[in-house]
């Protein structure tokens, strides 16, 4: 690492709070290890953890950065010695285990993939955390095929649009909920079949007309609280029920009366505690499965604000506001 300062430009969290808490400041560069690659860091997406990290409300996992940041594109700086696929000068992306807003990057080899080369770097960064999720979730953990039918909740969010592509990409039908008519539209045309706007018309009863009762297959939620036993209730026979957050709250009071009748399954989880195993397998799917959909534009990134790396704070404030349509992206070597 001669060539590669021993100090970079970072985001940190001054302490638990609002976004006025992320700092600019000055950083050690990272290490990379004999697993890990070293990336220069030319955009950095921005997404709910984050936020969540930097209100205390995220729980660091062991041996993860303190500086947020967990989806970044760049080009290879360093590699260790098992990191034998890449190699100096590529151009990656990659799911990090946090320290995306910063010059420098270190991640997991398996947890890298090459950079599609249609895209310029805020569109590639906008992809790691999203597709990584949309894939273990929709398509792994909840089974959805095509023909079927799935509820997408805040469609208009970074997972939503492209759980929303994707899901189309496989054949099933896709309703969404939004909190607009303008974020219906949006996610209209993205490819969703139906688009509710859950502040005018309750979601359990439109779903219920536009499926003539019989329910959707798969619902991907990541509201809970009061949304629970409403998606319980919108689920047809066999149908699948998968959490990844819960902007509502953790905490619902569920009737399971029409839980054993109709064998629903009700199952969660989140990216980044899952082990390293575990993120490499949901890599090498999302590469093989995703990556074909994203060269020939059936899955694409849509940007909705860029910041540079010194306001992230702002970016922090849009995402929270809930605002924005699709992702938000912090440049970090403008120009590339």
């Amino acid at each position: 690492m001669s060539d590669i300062p021993e100090r970079m430009r970072g985001v940190g969290i001054r302490e638990p709070g609002g976004p006025d808490v992320l700092e600019a400041g000055d950083y050690s560069t990272p290490e990379p290890g004999p697993d890990d690659v070293l990336i220069k860091v030319v955009a950095a997406g921005v997404n709910r953890p984050d936020c969540l990290q930097r209100a205390g409300l995220y729980p660091l996992p062991i041996g993860a950065s303190p500086l947020p940041g967990l989806e970044v594109a760049g080009i290879v700086v360093a590699a260790g010695t098992n990191a034998a696929r890449w190699k100096v000068g590529d151009r990656v992306v990659a799911l990090t285990h946090g320290g995306g807003y910063a010059e420098y990057c270190r991640a997991y080899h398996e947890h890298v993939l090459p950079w599609p080369e249609q895209l310029d770097a805020a569109a590639a960064a906008t992809l790691p955390e999203t597709t990584f999720t949309v894939h273990h979730n929709l398509l792994e953990r909840g089974q959805l095929k095509s023909g079927e039918a799935a509820l997408i909740h805040g469609g208009s969010s970074g997972i939503g649009t492209t759980a929303i592509q994707v899901a189309k990409a496989i054949g099933a039908r896709v309703i969404t909920t939004a909190g607009s008519d303008e974020k219906c539209e949006f996610c209209l045309g993205l490819g969703a079949d139906e688009a509710i706007n859950y502040r005018e018309r309750d979601f359990e009863e439109a779903v219920g007309e536009l499926t003539g009762g019989t329910g959707v297959n798969v619902v991907l939620d990541m509201v809970a609280g009061d949304y629970v036993m409403k998606n319980m209730r919108v689920l047809g026979e066999d149908g699948r029920y998968v959490m990844i957050a819960f902007l509502h709250g953790p905490k619902a009071e569920v009737n399971f009366a029409t839980f054993l009748p109709r064998r629903l399954t009700m199952m969660g989880s989140t990216l980044r505690p899952q082990s390293d195993a575990m993120k490499a397998l949901i890599a090498r799917n999302v590469e093989r499965e995703i990556w074909p959909l994203v060269a020939e534009h059936r899955v694409v990134s849509h940007i909705y604000a860029r910041f540079p790396l010194t306001e992230a704070a702002a970016a922090h404030a849009l995402m929270e506001s809930s605002t924005h349509m699709g992702k938000i992206v912090l440049d970090v070597l403008p120009g590339m």
